[in-house]
């Protein structure tokens, strides 16, 4: 099957520092490139959250572009899901 394109908007925990966010990014980064190709990167940095996610009221932003075969986007949100220091994600096919 070919591989579509996706757009993931990530939203990391700050409480540990920029570079804990920036870590647990790149885990996800290299789980893409693993699946897929990345297209673009936009890395917004820390922003104030539009209301407290965890009592946080800050988080750090990245905007991902990839493709990937159709199963992986499944397996890319159950990860999300359960990894510490992610406090939202959207995922959309483009």
């Amino acid at each position: 099957m070919a591989a579509k394109n996706y757009e993931a908007m990530l939203v990391f925990s700050v409480k540990n520092g920029d570079e804990a966010a920036q870590e647990v990014f790149n885990k996800f980064k290299a789980l893409i490139e693993k699946n897929g190709t990345i297209s673009n990167i936009d890395e917004w940095g820390k922003r104030k959250l539009a209301y407290d996610i965890n009592y946080e009221s800050e988080g750090y932003y990245v905007l991902v572009e990839y493709s990937a075969e159709p199963e992986f986007p499944a397996e890319f949100e159950r990860v999300l899901g359960i990894t510490d220091g992610v406090l939202r994600f959207l995922n959309t096919s483009k």
